[in-house]
Formats: structure tokens, C-alpha cells, sequence
């Protein structure tokens, strides 16, 4: 009864320690961490400065899953409860009294950091030649033994809200603001990227220590670091701020397309938005198998590398949108951070919509409502079906958040006017800078700066679930000349007797911009004739000859030289789509499309060359005697010394053509506990859809036995030990 007695009493103390942190402002922290990537361990100190605001008995850091080796309280060693989520320490702290905390920790996070490609090293066999005397001096010295061994490993940071915790104890909670700076130990070879201005490194033997130093206070999820084998690319901004583009060495040659409008971005964002960019410096990094297409850590975007492309992909797919999201987070997210989930329109909304705007400085007008028309039908689709949200629903999808949050600055700014919309932006960012807001935060400034009530405003395109089709539509039909030449065209081939062809010459011929053009191809592509299609051929440019290579289902062999034609195209979607559909059509010429295109792989993806080999290793008499090595190549991609992209879209082909071999299937299983949740599902789901095949689940049986890591869901799935 005792014990059971002194289990209530701690559960109650601990969670009212955790209702009193708001007695205590935390306002500067230090890390020093060692990074051990053979175990995928991390190993530190953290330091934190603290002020007692009011009397309170106790002070807690979140951290999940780690051994504390000991905990100091100005300098003297310090009792603590620890139970694997909460470090809580109990002392009778008076107001207005400071203190420091020290933690010395280390931890094997399960998320939050991420070792890359260091996998695929097979250290037991390294060790096994080892003594056991002999392993502890090679796990010390193993710096320079990775670098040997995987040059181009990385290991990255994605706090995501709240995990920081998994890695550094630190705060869950986005209203604890810090300043902080890290110390990271790592291999001298490497290059060590985080928050804040490199102050100074200090070299010992092998390793070299990164000093960061962060002026200002922000958020824990947003602390990040990335290492790898990097190289940068700098400028400076018109107001004078530092900008480092790092990208691996072997993509020298992909910078000035990656990075391609950086300056002129930030530059413009920067301007519109009125306050002078509140961090030291920008840094953007790509990562391998990068989570989501980026993250706006302070002054420090991580970002994934698929978007480390060429010049020939740039109009495929291009980071300037990734870009200019991530950068205008630094304001609206960093600066000015959310309470809490109910007001993350106040993030995502807001990097949306300002990204547009530098889009449409780079882009053009036409770019600007042709992308805003888009979204409004999505939005307005998902009404329809019932699956409407409101922007105040802290469990809103990203449609809602990005798209419908940008359009509800877009209508805001239409209502009040673009200066008075500027104001109170301006406003808003200098009263709460450093600090956490609410919606209602944001909408009292936006009505101080016009004078007017804007409840209405904010019932119709906040808190409604439906999104207002019509209102939206209104904006677009009086903004763009583009869009509302389309709408007339749309109403006239439903209500004119006249052929549609006819019809559609008329505003095709009348000036009509890219984008319109586009949307006549896509909407209405059934209605041209091959005579009209030749025309668009000859005249028009790569835009254009693109949306004919997606729309089209069956060539027509009087088309059949225009669509060859498309394989020479400064496009790797182009390219594949016509490569394909060539293929099918014309059985005939297949060798002679496969020559032309047997040396263009395309995106970071690998999208052309992952085809080419599929319809190579399946065309009948094609280089016979290499078709072996055509497989083996396929095969080879679902490795995972490639990126998912690549992986999966190898999977993909493999499994269409029947030719998943056991090492394949082992890869798979693999690739069934990978850390991108996207591909961990896919390759779940194929498992899935396998195992319904004849032999398939014998094979997957046996290759899952022989795995010398069996994860609980591959013993579960394939029911073995």
C-alpha cells in the first residue's frame, strides 16, 4: 500500500510540474554533441541559463529515450526523476533567482536524427576481425574509418513541431523560446551546418568542432544541424544578410539550376513583407531521403536533394516554390511561432501565399492566378464531397492549410487594399517578434491597420469548412484577363451551335497567353483536330509541346513525326511520356526510340532511365545480348545505395514486368521500416499486393528468415520468428 501510495505522489508531482513551467523563462542554451554514426548515437552536454519568475519547486526538460549520465544545478550535482520522456528536477526555486543547468546525456534517437547511407556498411564484419579488447579504440576512432569507407553519408536533423527532444533535451513546447547555440564534434573531413553564425572551429586529430552561435531566441523544433560532404555557393542579400546554397560535391555542376532566382527571391520577399529578415544569416542544405520537400529550421532550410536538378529538368521540377516557402517561414513560423495547433494557418498559409507572390515575380501574373485557379477548384472539389475544413481546425489537412490559407490572405488583401494589408503585416511581425501568437493576435492587428470589423471576414474564410467557390471566383474573373477569357470559352462551347474547334480558334487566336493555352490543351483536347495539334507543334514552345505529350492517349501515324520529335525535348517529363507511349504505338520503330534516348536518365529520380530499361529488357531482339545487363541495372536501383524516388520507381517496374528477384524482395523488406513514412508505406503496401501473388509469399517467407534484422512487422506480416 506504501509503494502504491509513493506512485500517486510522484505521478501528481510530476504532472504538476509540468502545469508551473510557465514560472520559468529558459533564455539561453548551449550543446556540445558528438555524433557517433557506427551505432547512431549522439553524445553531449546541454547547458541552459534560467530565470524564476515566480516561487516554484521544480523545472523539467523533455527527452525521449535517453541514459543521463548526471545533472549539475550550479555546479553542484543534482537529484533528478527521470521516466524516458521527462527529465524533472525538484529544488526550491525563489523569483528572481537565475541558475544554470547542465545534462549530460547520450541517446540512440528512434526519429528526429537520421544517419544516412551509413547502412549499408557491414560493421560486424569489420569487427569481427577485431578483439574485444580492440573494439572500443575503433568505435573512438571510427571517424576516420567512415570516411574511408562512405564519403558521401550525411546525417541531417527534422524536428517537426516537437522531437527535438529525441536528440537534445530540450522543449515540446513551441512557446519556450532560447536562445541557443551548438557545439557539434564531428570528423574534420565533413562539412557541419546549423542555426546561427559559424563563430570558430577547433581541430584534434581526426575530429573538428563547429562553434554556432544564435543571437536570438527561438523555438527548440526548430534547432537542426546537417553533416555531409558539402560545398557552398554564397551571396549576399541587398539588405546586407549572409546567403550560403551548400550542395555535395559531386553536384557542382547542378548549382545555378538548383538555386537558380535565390537572391532575387529573398530579395523581393524580404521587401514585400516589410521586416528586415531576423536572423543572422541563410543557409539552405539538401538531404538525402529528406522527409518532406523542406523544413524552415532558423536560418537553416534543410531541404530535400530531389530538387538538385539540371537545367533540362528545371521546368520539370523546381525548388524556387520549396525556396520561397521555406524563406518566408523564417518570418511566419520562426519569428512569429504559433501557440499551438489551432492557429497553424498562421504558419502555412501565410509561407504559401507569400511563395506565390515571389512566384509571381519571377513567373508572371498568369503564373500567379492560373496557380491560384487551380487550387480553388481543388478547394471547391473538396467541399462538394463534404471534406471541407475549417482553418481553425488544428487537424486540417494540407490542402487547407496551404492552399485555403493562402487564399484567405489572398481575399484579405482584396478587402482592405495592399498598403493597408502591408501595415498590418508590418505590425503584426514587430509586436509579437521573438514570441508566440494566435489567430486573434494576427486579425486584431490586420484591423487596427484598416479600421474595420472584420468578423465577417473571418467567419467566411476562417472558421466556414466550405470554401467560398464564388467569391474566390469573382477575384480571378476581374484580376486575370487569362482566366476569364477561359471561363467565357468554357461557357461558349456549352451553349454555342458553332464546332468547337471553331470556337476554341477564336481565343486561342485572340492573344491568348501560355497558360490559357494550356488549359484549352488540357481541358479540351479531344475537341482538336490533328490539323490544329500539327499547328501547336510548329508554333508553340516547350510548354505547350508537353501538355500534348500528357494528354495524348492514342498517336495518330499522321502525328507520328511531331510526337518523335518530343524525345529531343528540354524535358525529362516530355521525354518519358513520349518515350512510352512512341513504344506502344509504333512497335516497329522501338529500337530506333530506344537508341535515341539509351544515354538521358532524366530527374533525381531516374524517371527516363528506369523506363528505358524496362521497355529495353522487354523488346523483343533489342541489343539481345545486353538484356541481361539491362535487368541486372533495373534490379540493381531497389538497393538502398539509392535514393527512395529511385527505389520505389524500380520496385515499381520490376514487380509490372515480373522480375523481382530474392535480392530485390529482401530490399524490400528493407525498405518496409525505412524512415520516409511515404516510401515505408509503399513498400508495405506492394508487400501486401504480393503476398495475394502465386510463389510470392514462400519467397518473401524465405527471404525474411534470412535477414539478420527482423523487424516486428516483417515477423507479424510473414508470421516467423
Amino acid at each position: 500500500m506504501k509503494k502504491v501510495f509513493c506512485i500517486i505522489i510522484v505521478l501528481i508531482s510530476f504532472f504538476s510540474f509540468g502545469q508551473q513551467q510557465d514560472k520559468v523563462d529558459f533564455t539561453k542554451g548551449e550543446a556540445f554533441v558528438k555524433l557517433i554514426p557506427i551505432e547512431k548515437r549522439i553524445k553531449g552536454t546541454m547547458a541552459y541559463e534560467f530565470d524564476i519568475l515566480q516561487d516554484v519547486d521544480s523545472v523539467f526538460l523533455d527527452a525521449k529515450n535517453m541514459k543521463i549520465n548526471w545533472i549539475y544545478v550550479d555546479a553542484k550535482q543534482s537529484p533528478y526523476f527521470y521516466n524516458n520522456e521527462t527529465i524533472t528536477i525538484k529544488k526550491a526555486f525563489k523569483k528572481g533567482e537565475k541558475h544554470e543547468l547542465i545534462v549530460a546525456y547520450e541517446c540512440k534517437p528512434k526519429q528526429a536524427l537520421y544517419f544516412i547511407d551509413w547502412a549499408i556498411i557491414n560493421y560486424n564484419d569489420i569487427f569481427s576481425s577485431v578483439s574485444t579488447q580492440m573494439k572500443p579504440s575503433l568505435v573512438n576512432s571510427l571517424d576516420s574509418l567512415n570516411v574511408i569507407l562512405n564519403k558521401e553519408s550525411q546525417i541531417w536533423t527534422q524536428g517537426q513541431g516537437k522531437y527535438t527532444s529525441h536528440w537534445l533535451p530540450s522543449f515540446d513546447d513551441m512557446n519556450e523560446k532560447v536562445e541557443f547555440d551548438l557545439n557539434i564534434t564531428y570528423h574534420k573531413e565533413y562539412e557541419v551546418i546549423a542555426n546561427g553564425k559559424l563563430t570558430r572551429t577547433k581541430g584534434e586529430g581526426s575530429l573538428k568542432t563547429w562553434f554556432y552561435d544564435m543571437e536570438k531566441p527561438m523555438s527548440s523544433y526548430l534547432l537542426a544541424f546537417a553533416i555531409g560532404n558539402f560545398d557552398k555557393k554564397t551571396a549576399v542579400s541587398s539588405s546586407g544578410i549572409p546567403l550560403e546554397m551548400y550542395y555535395s560535391k559531386k553536384d557542382s555542376l547542378r548549382v545555378e539550376p538548383t538555386y537558380r532566382y535565390t537572391k532575387k527571391i529573398f530579395d523581393f520577399i524580404e521587401d514585400e513583407i516589410g521586416v528586415p529578415y531576423p536572423w543572422q544569416n541563410y543557409k539552405q542544405i539538401p538531404a538525402k531521403d529528406f522527409l518532406y520537400g523542406g523544413m524552415e529550421n532558423t536560418g537553416t532550410t534543410i531541404f530535400s536533394d530531389s530538387y538538385v536538378i539540371d537545367s533540362t529538368a528545371f521546368i520539370d521540377k523546381n525548388y524556387v516554390n520549396v525556396n520561397a516557402h521555406e524563406l518566408a517561414h523564417q518570418w511566419f513560423g520562426d519569428l512569429v511561432t504559433e501557440v499551438d495547433g489551432n492557429h497553424h494557418w498562421l504558419h502555412e498559409g501565410f509561407a504559401t501565399y507569400y511563395a506565390l507572390l515571389a512566384e509571381r515575380e519571377i513567373f508572371g501574373e498568369d503564373y500567379f492566378y492560373w496557380k491560384l485557379y487551380d487550387t480553388a477548384k481543388q478547394l471547391n472539389e473538396w467541399s462538394k464531397q463534404g471534406k471541407g475544413e475549417a482553418l481553425t481546425n488544428p487537424k486540417a489537412s494540407s490542402l487547407t492549410f496551404y492552399e485555403k490559407g493562402a487564399w484567405a490572405l489572398l481575399m484579405l488583401r482584396e478587402r482592405i487594399g495592399t498598403e493597408v494589408f502591408r501595415k498590418g503585416i508590418k505590425s503584426y511581425l514587430l509586436k509579437h517578434q521573438y514570441r508566440n501568437v494566435t489567430i486573434s493576435d494576427f486579425i486584431t492587428e490586420m484591423e487596427k491597420a484598416s479600421g474595420t470589423d472584420l468578423s465577417t471576414y473571418k467567419k467566411l474564410w476562417l472558421q466556414q469548412k466550405e470554401f467560398p467557390y464564388l467569391e474566390a471566383l469573382d477575384v480571378l474573373e476581374k484580376s486575370s484577363a487569362s482566366i476569364s477569357n477561359f471561363l467565357l470559352l468554357k461557357k461558349a462551347l456549352t451553349t454555342s451551335k458553332e464546332p468547337n474547334e471553331n470556337i476554341i480558334k477564336k481565343y486561342w487566336n485572340n492573344n491568348a497567353g501560355v497558360y490559357l493555352k494550356k488549359a484549352i490543351i488540357s481541358n479540351y483536347f479531344s475537341s482538336l483536330s490533328n490539323d490544329f495539334i500539327k499547328r501547336i507543334f510548329k508554333e508553340e514552345g516547350l510548354k505547350l509541346r508537353q501538355v500534348l505529350a500528357f494528354k495524348t492517349k492514342q498517336i495518330s501515324p499522321s502525328l507520328k513525326l511531331e510526337y518523335e520529335s518530343l524525345l529531343a525535348d528540354k524535358s525529362y517529363y516530355t521525354i518519358e511520356n513520349a518515350l512510352y507511349k512512341l513504344w506502344v504505338h509504333f512497335p516497329e520503330d522501338r529500337k530506333k526510340y530506344l537508341e535515341k534516348t539509351k544515354d538521358i536518365y532524366g530527374l533525381s529520380n531516374k524517371n527516363v532511365r528506369l523506363l528505358w530499361l524496362t521497355l529495353a529488357r522487354i523488346t523483343k531482339d533489342y541489343t539481345k545480348e545486353k538484356q541481361a545487363n539491362y535487368l541486372n541495372e533495373l534490379r540493381n536501383y531497389t538497393s538502398n545505395n539509392y535514393s527512395y524516388e529511385v527505389r520505389q520507381g524500380a520496385f515499381e517496374y520490376l514487380d509490372e514486368i515480373g522480375a523481382l528477384s530474392n535480392q530485390n524482395l529482401n530490399d524490400l523488406l528493407e525498405a518496409s521500416n525505412h524512415h520516409s513514412w511515404q516510401f515505408k508505406k509503399y513498400a508495405r503496401n506492394l508487400i501486401g499486393v504480393l503476398l495475394e501473388k502465386n510463389g510470392y509469399k514462400k519467397r518473401l517467407t524465405k527471404v525474411a528468415r534470412e535477414l539478420k534484422e527482423k523487424t516486428p512487422y516483417i515477423k507479424t506480416k510473414l508470421l516467423i520468428e
